[in-house]
């Protein structure tokens, strides 16, 4: 009986190591991709969250910007011509 035990205690380390060995080798391959998907992406000139939200609020001040040029422009020549 005692030996029975023992076999199931040295199978149950047997298969808890082998589980944690493989939950390191899925961890280390999904470190890896994840690398690699980053090279990738980071070689096709693709700009961060930020810097497109940077540039998206000069695009509006400079919209907003040429607005109010052209309504003085406007009222200028309203003003010339009346």
């Amino acid at each position: 009986m005692q030996s029975e035990n023992r076999l199931f205690d040295d199978l149950a380390k047997l298969v808890n190591g082998a589980a944690g060995t493989l939950a390191g080798v899925g961890r280390e391959a999904q470190s890896g991709a994840r690398e690699r998907a980053r090279e990738w992406i980071g070689g096709l000139d693709f700009v961060s969250r930020d810097e497109f939200e940077a540039v998206k609020a000069m695009a509006v001040a400079a919209r907003d910007e040429a607005d109010a040029l052209r309504a003085r422009l406007d009222a200028l020549e309203a003003r010339q011509n009346g």
